[in-house]
């Protein structure tokens, strides 16, 4: 098993209400230009969105912040513009905040700090969350080292589509009994059946 503190995954998700058309043109002209590295243009496009509250954008402008991609490198905006957008439920910026107190990146470093916001985002439905709940329960990073919650968490990023979480979880298994496998499979499942009874509109892989 790996005992790896963190896997950054600085990718913009869509799954966020739009408020207007308006917004929704400007934040999806920010994405065009983020997605070609054209980062002035995406800050041009956000920055004025995320003053009005639009999460999507705040937490664009906290990915740019974080990388220095059209902005000089600032962890305290970085910090700052994804704290905006968790507040209000955005889940991979709250899975940034974590991975910020993973490596004290602009704050205290601190396993439990993390802990907290990464459990927010892999409530939330963020697959690389799951993972690297996966990698802090088999490592012992601000918990109690625990295969079985391990495998449950590499088990439902699987299922939520993230491909790592797959071949942690068989990495893994080959040094678990088979009482425990079956133990974390039916917590995972548990898992599953409610995230899909609260969040009935999330946009499942292969569905």
């Amino acid at each position: 098993m790996k005992n790896m503190k963190l896997r950054t995954h600085l990718l913009l998700l869509n799954g966020l209400l739009i408020a207007n058309s308006g917004q929704a043109a400007d934040f999806a002209a920010g994405q065009e230009a983020y997605s070609i590295g054209d980062y002035e243009t995406a800050l041009a496009e956000w920055a004025p969105l995320a003053e009005q509250g639009h999460a999507g954008s705040q937490f664009g402008l906290g990915s740019l912040y974080a990388n220095g991609w059209g902005v000089p490198l600032d962890d305290a905006k970085a910090l700052e513009w994804y704290q905006r957008a968790a507040n209000q439920g955005h889940a991979e910026a709250q899975y940034s905040i974590g991975v910020m107190y993973q490596n004290g990146w602009g704050v205290e470093q601190s396993d439990a700090e993390a802990l907290k916001w990464i459990q927010q985002a892999a409530d939330g439905g963020f697959p690389a969350a799951h993972r690297t709940l996966g990698d802090m329960y088999a490592g012992g990073f601000g918990v109690t080292p625990d295969p079985v919650q391990a495998c449950k968490w590499f088990a439902t990023g699987e299922a939520l589509g993230d491909s790592e979480s797959s071949f942690d979880r068989s990495e893994l298994e080959m040094n678990m009994q088979a009482a425990d496998i079956a133990t974390a499979t039916e917590l995972a499942r548990s898992w599953l059946d409610d995230f899909r009874t609260r969040h009935p509109d999330y946009d499942w892989p292969d569905e």
